[in-house]
This record gives structure tokens, C-alpha cells and sequence, in this order.
């Protein structure tokens, strides 16, 4: 082909010339100006105020607004952005799906008593199976396999054959919405499918229909997966409530053999906990000289785990995530870190080489270079793996005491976990009634979902989610926390009684009268589902006004990874006013951004705002709760 030709068909050349005179955009031209250039060009691409896309050869393009450009392909800059955040979001989907898919097996191999697990709550088993109509005169059995059935067979579903799932656990009137909108999702399974085809390049690039499709694949995955989950585990290990635990790296104590499940999936760290409550394996743990055997919580795992178990000498606490996972690892104190899902770092052996721990893997999706010990979580030989993760433990507690220096004198802080739709309606008399006339009457200003990550960036972890709770409790707004990141001093106070004392005077009077912290550890970030399940039975309470009309605001103050975005996406779907810190795309996308700051508050009542200033974050949701409440007749 001669020099300079971009076109083998230079027949055609003469339509590209026509297309030039006539002022419209083509792909020869948009080839030949892309900002990103083949071969080690000059790249003019500011990553912090544009848009990328790599998603073919003829890339990486870049689009703006501001020039009118586009990707080589044609597709704007919105159009890049929300398919970004779509394949993001399906990364997440799919992980959580993971997580359900283990629950579903533990659920299904517990329910036909072949496991060390045996169903824990029957009531809640017999009660969450009305809801799929599934009679309580049935056995135990039977209807536990029917729930099995139900929700195996909804995970199948095609993408146009309406979830059932859906249909029975989201609000009424959220349904009819959605349905109306084109964004009530099937089979999750077949949602991510649909919506990762979407993001082909040359197939959906507008990004309006993405939106949409985001809409809908963030409710099949918090109804199908997260309220299935949680609900599942709930009924196989006890639904949370309120009780007291140490956080923090002093609950690291060397002189123990200390045992770590970390991840997401709490399974083999129940199992090994129930284990360890056994005088045979303290009696082993005790001839190797250590005082003892321990099972202790780290990140969304260990959070499963403090939400449902209370502490005792075999269950120690939690002591952090992701981000203090080195911390946790250089502590010279543990025997055993079990990495299960996700929140494991690449970095990970190189720890377990220098300070003499077991770094075993237990599920197939995560991987270490050159670390090849593993088993791979299977219910059926639960009992079995998590006595060969004890057993490596205990004979790794003398290599480590006798090769490694620990650190002593780290802090402990003490909190209240274990708050669940269930705990709390049971705290105020088994309704809603308390937190509506709170509400109603001036002394709460609203209701505020937090999903808490860990994260550097800004003023540095944890530091602005803490000081924007701190500014919430301070007026009047109780806050229901989900996420990996509550492990620190600062949030444990306000996760206890010494909450009181910060918050503001109508807040302090509701929380002192029924001995609930300002802050309610409320879960992982799968609770999002247990929240909207919350927000369902206020809005039933009160003759099903919509959620979109309550006092209520979801905040997403450091979110790190793509599993922030379905919480972020489903609380737009479910009509809630969602502030998001890092933004979700670029400044300069700004038909995106119109549409979720103010054309989506008309679609489904839900309005995006991202801003990183705390205090006009908090501006923003006073005014937003205000105005909900004046709607309601409540009181300033």
C-alpha cells in the first residue's frame, strides 16, 4: 500500500471526500487525529479530565466534548464513559454472583444435614419462604430445597423472563417503575451477559440505553445476589444482632496460634471456629506452647463473621482490611492467612516468606506466584478443610515464635456489630412506628446508607467517610454502615454508646432511649440488599409511598473498587439521592452528567451527586432530607 494511505480501498476515498465538504465526522479523519498516536506519537490525553478507550486496535482513543471528538469508531465521549462503567460494573456482578453461588451450595449441603452446618434459623427459613410462596406447613427440608430450586432456577432465566426473585422482594411500586422503564432485569446470569455484549465496541455506544442497562443489572444483582446472600447465610448461621466486639490489630495476641480468614466468602471461618471450640483442638494448640487456638475476622469475610458471632476465647474479633492488610501480615503474630475471594494482595507471599506464616488459597479464583498450597472450599468437606487449615496453623506456631519478633502493644477498640432489619424493628418494638415518628416529628433529619471503603487518596484512609459521619450524626441523621473499611478507633466510637455524645440532640435522645449507637454496623457491601429490604418495610409502613419520597440518602464517601458501583447504580434505581466521592467518570462528560444529576431524578427519582468537598457534600443531602421531609409533613 503506498505511504500515507490509511485505506487499501482507495475507490472509496472519493465518498470520504464528499463526507469532508459536507462537515460530517468519519472514521479516516478521526483515525488520522486521534490524540493517542500508533507508534509512540505525542499524547495529548489528560487522564484526570477525559475519557480512554482501549477496547480495539484502532485505539487507545481519547474523546472531548470541547472538540467535538470522538473515538475512531464514532462513539462520544458519554458513550465511552458509561460503557467503562458498565464493564466495571458486570466485573462486579459476576463476583458477587460468585460469592451466591458458594452460599447456594453451604445453604443446599447444610439443608440435607450432610454438613458440619446445620440450618441455624427456622423461623427466618419458613418466613423468607412465604414470601416465594412456599407454604411453612411444608418440612424443613422441603421447603429449604424449594427456596434452593426457586433461586437456582431464577439465576438461569433469559434476560427478557422477569426475575422472580425480583418480583417478590422488591417493592411494589419500585416494580411497576422499572417495568415501565424497560429496566426489570431478568436471570442475573444472563444480565451480565447481556450487558457485557452491550460494551462489544460497534455494538451499544449511547449512553443513555448503557445507563439504562447499568439501572438494570445493579437491581438483578443486589435482589438475586446480595438479599439472597445475606438472607441464606442469615438462616444457616443466625441473622445478626446487636452484641459487643474488639477491632483493631491488638486483638492480635502472638502468644496464641492465630488464624485469619480473609476475602469475602465467611464459610471455612465459621467452620474452623466451630472447630476450635473444641477442647481437642485447644489441647493441640496448647502442647505446641501456645496459650491457645484463635480464629480471627479480616476484611468483608471477617465482617460476615462479627456481624452473626459473638467473641469468646476461640473467636478473638477483627482486625482490618485490605489497605492494613501488610500491617496485619508484618504483625509477626499470625500462623495461617486463608485468602478466599477477593481483598488478597499480589504482595501477599512475599509477607508470608519473611514472618513465617501459612499462606493457603481457598478458592480457585485467587492466585499467587509460586505459592501453591490450596484448598478449594468444597461444602461437602468443610469439616475436613477447615481441620487441615488448623492443623497447618498449629504446627507453623513454633517457626514463627522462634523466627520472628512480634509486635506487641497494638490498640484495641471495642464496638457494637450485628444490626439487621430484624434486630433493629425488634429493638423498637417490632415495627417501624419509633423511626417514623422520629422522623416525622424533627428528631431524626433522615436516614443515610453509607458503603465504607478503605482508600488513600484525599486526606488519607478512612479520614473523610469518619469526618462525614461524624458531620451526619452531628445533624440528626442515623447512618446505617455496609463496607469492609469500618475498623478503625475513630468509627469504633462511633459504632458504640460513645456515639452519643456526638451526635445532635434529637438523634442522641432516640438512640440513648433504645440503646443503639448513631452508627449502625449494618454489614458488608452486600447488605446493600438487607438496606433496600429496610427501606421496603418503611415504605410499606407507610401505605407505600415511594422510596423515592423518604428522607433518604445513600453515601459512597471513598468507594475503591467496581463492587461500589452496583450499590451506587442500585440506590439511583431505587429512587435515592447517592453522593459519590472519587467521581464515576470525568468532569468533562457533561451530557452524563446531566443525566444522573438531573434528568434521571425524573425517570426513577434517583439523582447522582459527586463531590469530594465534604462540606458541600453535606449542604447537598441536608437540603435533599429537608425537602423529602416537608413533602412528608414532618416537622423542621
Amino acid at each position: 500500500m503506498e505511504e500515507g494511505k490509511i485505506l487499501y480501498q482507495g475507490r472509496v476515498e472519493k465518498i470520504f471526500e464528499r463526507l469532508r465538504k459536507d462537515g460530517i465526522t468519519n472514521v479516516l479523519d478521526r483515525y488520522r487525529v486521534k490524540s493517542i498516536k500508533d507508534g509512540g506519537g505525542k499524547d495529548s490525553f489528560s487522564f484526570a479530565d477525559g475519557v480512554m478507550c482501549n477496547l480495539c486496535t484502532l485505539g487507545p482513543c481519547s474523546a472531548s466534548v470541547e472538540e467535538e471528538k470522538r473515538g475512531v469508531c464514532g462513539i462520544t465521549v458519554e458513550g465511552m464513559a458509561m460503557r467503562e462503567i458498565l464493564i466495571n460494573q458486570v466485573m462486579a456482578a459476576s463476583s458477587y454472583k460468585w460469592h451466591t453461588y458458594d452460599t447456594l451450595r453451604t445453604f443446599r449441603v447444610a439443608s440435607e444435614d450432610r454438613s458440619l452446618f446445620k440450618v441455624k434459623e427456622l423461623e427466618k427459613l419458613r418466613a423468607f419462604g412465604l414470601r416465594f410462596n412456599i407454604p411453612d406447613i411444608l418440612a424443613d427440608d422441603e421447603i429449604a430445597h424449594s427456596l434452593y430450586t426457586h433461586v437456582l432456577s431464577d439465576f438461569s432465566n433469559p434476560f427478557d423472563y422477569p426475575s422472580y426473585i425480583v418480583q417478590t422482594l422488591a417493592p411494589k411500586e419500585r416494580i411497576t417503575r422499572w417495568k415501565e422503564l424497560g429496566i426489570f432485569p431478568g436471570g442475573i446470569t444472563a444480565e451480565i451477559v447481556f450487558a457485557l455484549s452491550s460494551c462489544f465496541p460497534n455494538a451499544d455506544g449511547y449512553y443513555r440505553s448503557l445507563a439504562k442497562k447499568s439501572l438494570r443489572l445493579s437491581i438483578a444483582t443486589v435482589y438475586q445476589s446480595h438479599l439472597i446472600t445475606e438472607y441464606l447465610q442469615d438462616i444457616l448461621f443466625g441473622t445478626p444482632k446487636p452484641h459487643k466486639v474488639n477491632l483493631d490489630l491488638g486483638v492480635l495476641n502472638p502468644d496464641y496460634v492465630n488464624v485469619i480468614l480473609n476475602g469475602r466468602e465467611p464459610f471455612l471461618g465459621f467452620a474452623m471456629i466451630e472447630l476450635a471450640r473444641r477442647k481437642e483442638w485447644q489441647e493441640r494448640a496448647k502442647i505446641k506452647g501456645a496459650l491457645g487456638l484463635r480464629v480471627i475476622g479480616n476484611a468483608e469475610s471477617g465482617k460476615e463473621m462479627i456481624q452473626r458471632y459473638e467473641m469468646d476465647e476461640v473467636f478473638a474479633g477483627y482486625v482490618g482490611n485490605c489497605i492494613s492488610q501488610e500491617a496485619i501480615l508484618g504483625s509477626g503474630c499470625i500462623d495461617l492467612f486463608a485468602c478466599d475471594m477477593d481483598s488478597s494482595m499480589p504482595v501477599d507471599p512475599l509477607y508470608a516468606k519473611k514472618y513465617k506464616f501459612k499462606l493457603v488459597l481457598t478458592t480457585p479464583i485467587v492466585a499467587f506466584d509460586g505459592v501453591g498450597e490450596k484448598i478449594e472450599y468444597f461444602p461437602y468437606e468443610i469439616e475436613k478443610q477447615a481441620s487441615l487449615l488448623l492443623d497447618m496453623a498449629i504446627e507453623n506456631f513454633l517457626e514463627r515464635r522462634r523466627n520472628v519478633e512480634p509486635v506487641t502493644g497494638l490498640p484495641v477498640q471495642e464496638m457494637i456489630a450485628g444490626f439487621s432489619v430484624e434486630s433493629i424493628l425488634e429493638i423498637m418494638g417490632g415495627t417501624p412506628d419509633p423511626l417514623v415518628k422520629g422522623i416525622m416529628e424533627g428528631r431524626i433529619s433522615g436516614i443515610s446508607g453509607v458503603v465504607f471503603c478503605p482508600r488513600l487518596k484525599d486526606s488519607g484512609q478512612d479520614l473523610d467517610t469518619v469526618g462525614l459521619l461524624e458531620e451526619l450524626i452531628r445533624n440528626n441523621i442515623l447512618v446505617f454502615l455496609m463496607g469492609c473499611g469500618n475498623c478503625t478507633r475513630e468509627l469504633a466510637t462511633l459504632c458504640s454508646e460513645k456515639g452519643f455524645q456526638m451526635a445532635g440532640e434529637g438523634l442522641r435522645s432516640v438512640c440513648e432511649y433504645f440503646g443503639i449507637p448513631p452508627v449502625l454496623s449494618f454489614g458488608t457491601s452486600t447488605d446493600m440488599g438487607r438496606f433496600a429490604d429496610l427501606l421496603g418495610a418503611l415504605s410499606a409502613y407507610l401505605k407505600n409511598v415511594n422510596i423515592s419520597d423518604l428522607p433518604v440518602v445513600v453515601c459512597v464517601p471513598e468507594h475503591l473498587d467496581q463492587r461500589a458501583i452496583v450499590d451506587a447504580m442500585f440506590a439511583l434505581a431505587l429512587g435515592i439521592h447517592t453522593c459519590v466521592n472519587p467521581r464515576f467518570f470525568a468532569k468533562g462528560v457533561p451530557n452524563l452528567a446531566k443525566f444522573f444529576s438531573e434528568e434521571l431524578e425524573e425517570i426513577t427519582g434517583g439523582k447522582l451527586y459527586m463531590e469530594s468537598d465534604r462540606g458541600k457534600i453535606i449542604k447537598e443531602i441536608l437540603d435533599h432530607l429537608s425537602g423529602k421531609r416537608i413533602k412528608l409533613g414532618a416537622k423542621r
